[in-house]
């Protein structure tokens, strides 16, 4: 899903010079146009978590699928038609797809990362860069085959949402909605999420509490007004507006800025997606081994290096080497906001929705003021402007420090009685064995008897007070090494 995000996303911006010369825009206008994308977004964003939380990820999949379909057909009827309103509606839909599907798409992948217990967000995102670098070579291949923008736009989508479809049975597990059972009948059962490797235990109690709290609107906009998703909201509106600069300016800058042709621009802009594909392979490792806080400041010391070189320097050889430096540091800005927004299951959906408003925040205000700019200096120089959001991303980098950190707990929300603290963990890995949440009796069943299959599971769940799973698990005796360690939050 991952990656035909990226092939959907990258195809149709590859074209864009010839969407451009096709209805006569201009930067400025061009600008304007792409606006409606952040617009969808935006007005979608906000009910997104509510509407997961509500319906379930793969209704959610579901009508992003349909709203994929009908985005790439108004795109493509847009250029061919001279109709530069079809073009926006077609960008305004494919917004509101875009940011329906995100929050389910995220949440799945976060809630593997925890049960796994090592860092692998990064790689789902690299799934979603390889995707983008094989929609631009498929973009780039149509240019020079000078293939009719509404024959590529048409059969992406047709094929999209027939994979999209077709992937959804298999893809949501975290996501599925949640009811109260009804009276007389039995709990249901431990879920076997994926495999031997993965269980995802949760009582029957915990889930309908979850269900009557994700439903109300207001429960689902509480994480609003929590200091740290919101500064979290702010790195990833940084990291959107520099990857998603790069989505809609980068190839046009090659193009104006070194008199190339369209398929060049592509292929920069797909060095560029490549780039950011190494960073997220391989950022899994750097992650677990220096921490989130630390990658995300070299990332954004990257970013700024290459957009200052890419912006200023003489020769398309030594810009592409800035688009290079560019890409790495706007590898794992995005995964990293993603899985600080996620540190807590319970409120993974309405926290993730609230990041990603953050994101179409930042593709709300991006493309007309670039425009202006790239209008005034071109748009090459203009891309240097988005220098001062690394910069802000470089500075609020603490705030995605793990729950339970000396950095986390200074913006930790303040909690009513209907949201009990999760129990505290330091930074780095925790042995399951000596928190009380991993215990095997930590939610109030009898532990196994001796001979029996102990089974050890990543709980999702919380039980009781903080203090209290601190007291269980200090008089708890450890009897066996711990085979499996992960990082748990507060």
């Amino acid at each position: 899903m991952f990656a035909l995000n990226g092939v959907m996303m990258s195809s149709w911006l590859a074209r864009l010079p010839s969407v451009r010369d096709a209805l006569g825009l201009g930067p400025a206008d061009l600008g304007v146009v792409l606006l409606a994308g952040a617009v969808g977004a935006l007005l979608t964003v906000t009910a997104a978590g509510p509407f997961v939380t509500r319906f379930g990820g793969r209704v959610a999949f579901a009508v992003s699928a349909g709203l994929f379909g009908l985005a790439f057909l108004l795109l493509g009827l847009g250029p061919a038609t001279g109709s530069v309103a079809l073009l926006a509606a077609g960008i305004f839909v494919n917004g509101m797809a875009f940011s329906l599907g995100n929050v389910p798409m995220n949440v799945e992948s976060a809630g593997i990362e925890r049960r796994v217990g090592r860092t692998i967000l990064p790689q789902f995102h690299a799934a979603f860069s390889v995707g983008a670098v094989v929609g631009s070579l498929v973009g780039a291949a149509c240019a020079h085959a000078e293939v009719p923008v509404v024959v590529q736009f048409v059969a992406t989508g047709v094929v999209a949402t027939v994979w999209r479809l077709a992937a959804i049975p298999a893809t949501v597990h975290d996501t599925l909605p949640t009811r109260t059972p009804a009276p007389g009948t039995t709990a249901p059962a431990p879920v076997d999420a994926l495999g031997d490797a993965v269980v995802d235990v949760e009582t029957a109690g915990l889930r309908a509490r979850l269900a009557r709290r994700g439903a109300r609107l207001g429960a689902a906009l509480s994480a609003w007004r929590e200091p740290r998703t919101l500064l979290i909201g702010l790195v990833i509106l940084s990291a959107a507006l520099s990857e998603g600069s790069a989505n809609d300016w980068l190839s046009l800058a090659v193009v104006d800025g070194f008199a190339q042709t369209e398929a060049v621009g592509a292929v920069v802009f797909g060095t560029f997606v490549a780039a950011m594909t190494v960073m997220r392979l391989a950022g899994t490792r750097l992650i677990d081994r220096f921490g989130r806080v630390t990658v995300l400041r070299a990332s954004g010391v990257a970013s700024i290096a290459g957009l200052v070189l890419f912006g200023f320097a003489p020769t398309l050889p030594l810009a592409a080497v800035g688009v290079v430096l560019w890409g790495f540091g706007a590898a794992l800005a995005v995964p990293v906001g993603i899985a600080a927004a996620s540190d807590e299951p319970l409120r993974a959906a309405s926290r993730v929705s609230v990041v990603s408003a953050f994101s179409s925040m930042a593709s709300l205000a991006a493309p007309p003021l670039l425009g202006l700019a790239a209008e005034a200096m071109g748009a090459r120089h203009a891309l240097v402007l988005i220098v001062a959001a690394m910069v802000l991303s470089v500075l609020l980098a603490r705030q995605v420090a793990p729950l339970g950190t000396a950095a986390a707990r200074a913006a930790r929300p303040a909690r009513g009685t209907d949201d009990a603290a999760p129990v505290a963990v330091q930074d780095g890995p925790v042995d399951v064995l000596t928190s009380g949440a991993h215990a095997p009796d930590a939610v109030g069943g009898p532990a196994p008897a001796d001979g029996a299959r102990r089974r050890r599971p990543w709980r999702s769940v919380r039980a009781g007070s903080s203090a209290t799973a601190h007291r269980a698990a200090s008089r708890r005796p450890r009897t066996r090494p711990s085979r499996r360690r992960e990082e748990t939050s507060a």
